[in-house]
């Protein structure tokens, strides 16, 4: 009787046998080839199971490439608005636990460890702190008031998890939000779900801070947040904002 050869399989092969990620990263990308690699190669090294998916508004610069050839799915939407882009990643993501990050912020080392350990405990819906990359005393302080469980406190740059069922409940982010969409999603989504805040940091750039004076920022911010609460529309929050401070993205 002839015995056929036995074939291990090789070990980098079997991990593809479950095509379905723990969690699916979306990134909103407008000419960001000065961050992208840094970053995708930054959510890639971890030992869970994540897919990233860079949801591009047309760049003139090396953005797509740069992604693709560091293995991100990427995908192209037209209009060039971080909610639209948002969904779109949102919409051709897999897993069941979605992570929203900006382009220009680096997550904590164990971000991946950290919301599963989260989302196996029932939070379903959260965000980190942040840290600005810069020892300003401060920076400092506006650093340490993420911690606090405040809607004054929240934003974008700490990045949000959610899982995917609590995302399509709220119809995921406002499209008419062209500033405060991270603010609004936040807000609707704990009327559902407990808000929480992971213990770790979100590094985030101080450039906003270098280019225009401390109080000035932080005026501009309270000023537009306390609209956005009276209900002003967010095409003149906007507006209004770009008219107070520069902006190192404008």
């Amino acid at each position: 009787m002839r015995i056929l050869p036995t074939f291990a399989i090789p070990i980098w092969i079997k991990p593809l046998a479950n095509t379905i990620p723990e969690i699916s990263i979306i990134i909103p990308t407008l000419n960001e080839e000065e961050h992208i690699r840094r970053l995708i190669r930054h959510l890639s090294d971890t030992p869970h199971h994540v897919e990233i998916i860079v949801a591009d508004a047309n760049s003139t610069d090396e953005t797509r490439s740069i992604a693709e050839q560091e293995g991100a799915e990427v995908i192209n939407v037209k209009k060039p608005s971080r909610p639209v882009q948002l969904n779109a990643g949102a919409a051709a993501a897999k897993a069941n636990l979605l992570y929203f990050v900006h382009a220009d912020t680096l997550p904590p080392k164990r971000f991946a460890e950290h919301i599963i350990a989260a989302s196996s405990i029932g939070s379903i819906f959260g965000s980190f702190r942040f840290k600005f990359l810069s020892d300003r005393p401060v920076l400092v302080f506006n650093s340490w008031c993420t911690r606090i469980p405040i809607m004054m406190f929240r934003g974008g740059d700490q990045s949000l998890f959610m899982r995917r069922k609590l995302f399509d409940e709220l119809g995921g982010y406002r499209e008419d939000h062209v500033v405060m969409e991270d603010y609004d999603i936040i807000r609707r989504g704990k009327k559902f779900a407990n808000f929480r805040i992971l213990q770790d940091d979100v590094a985030v750039s101080a450039r906003k801070y270098e280019e225009n004076p401390y109080w000035k920022v932080n005026i501009s911010n309270f000023i537009v947040f306390g609209l956005y609460y009276l209900g002003v529309s967010p095409a003149r929050l906007l507006q209004l904002y770009k008219s107070m401070i520069k902006h190192p993205k404008a």
